[in-house]
C-alpha cells in the first residue's frame, strides 16, 4: 500500500482488503481510468481527511497516479550522534531533517550522504539501515509535484560545528534529544512524522 500526503492530507493506494481497514472515501479504480478529476475534487474540498484508491493490480494504479503529477525522487537522513539526539533543520519556518534531490548519475544512498553534509557541514557519516520511503505532493512552478523521498538512518560520531546551507533557505541546524522532540513534533511535516514514528525501531 502506498500513503500519499497532500498537504497535511493522506491519498492511500492499495487493494480492496486494505480499503475496509479504512473510515474514508474509497474509490475502486479499473485500469485506463484517469484520476485527474477525482484528485482534483480532493484538493478543493479540504473537508475530506482522507482519500482511498482500491484496484487490483496497486502497482498499475500508482503509476497511473504518478502520471498526474511531475515525479522526482529524494533522499535523507535520520541522523543520531552519541548522545542519542537526532540531526533537525529548521527551514522555511518548519522543523525538518535534511534531505533532497537525487542528481542524475547519483544512486539514493549517495544522494542522502551528500544532502545531509551539505545541508547541515558535517562529514564521516556512517550509513546503516534503509528506512520507509515517504511520498508527498507540493505546488511548484505551477504544476503538482510527487516526490518520493528515501531515508536512511546514520550515525555521525565528530564533533564538527554545524553549518547551515544557507543558500537552500535553512536557517538553523541543531541536534535535538530523542526525549525532547515535543516541539519538532508540532512544527513539521506530516511525512517527517512518519519518519520520526520509525525512532523506537532503529535506535
Amino acid at each position: 500500500m502506498y500513503k500519499v500526503f497532500f498537504k497535511d492530507r493522506a491519498i492511500f493506494l492499495g487493494d480492496k482488503t486494505e480499503s475496509m481497514n479504512f473510515r474514508c472515501l474509497v474509490y475502486l479504480w479499473t485500469e485506463g481510468e484517469n484520476l485527474e478529476d477525482i484528485v482534483s475534487d480532493f484538493e478543493e474540498d479540504e473537508n475530506k481527511e482522507a482519500l482511498f484508491f482500491a484496484a487490483e493490480d496497486v502497482e498499475a494504479l500508482f503509476s497511473e497516479f504518478k502520471h498526474q503529477f511531475k515525479y522526482i525522487e529524494a533522499a535523507g537522513g535520520l541522523v543520531f550522534n552519541k548522545k542519542d539526539e537526532i540531526l533537525a533543520i529548521h527551514r522555511l519556518g518548519k522543523w525538518d531533517l535534511p534531505k533532497g534531490k537525487v542528481e542524475d548519475g547519483e544512486t539514493v544512498k549517495e544522494a542522502a550522504l551528500r544532502e545531509v553534509e551539505e545541508e547541515c557541514g558535517i562529514s564521516n557519516l556512517e550509513l546503516s539501515d534503509e528506512l520507509e520511503s515517504t511520498y508527498h505532493t507540493y505546488w511548484m512552478n505551477n504544476k503538482w509535484m510527487l516526490k518520493r523521498s528515501y531515508w536512511f538512518k546514520m550515525n555521525y560520531s565528530g564533533n564538527e560545528k554545524l553549518v547551515p546551507q544557507t543558500e537552500e533557505d535553512i536557517e538553523q541546524v541543531s541536534w535535538i534529544s530523542i526525549n525532547q522532540l515535543d516541539e519538532f513534533k508540532a512544527n513539521t511535516y506530516a511525512s517527517i512524522l512518519e519518519v520520526i514514528k520509525e525512532l523506537k525501531e532503529v535506535i
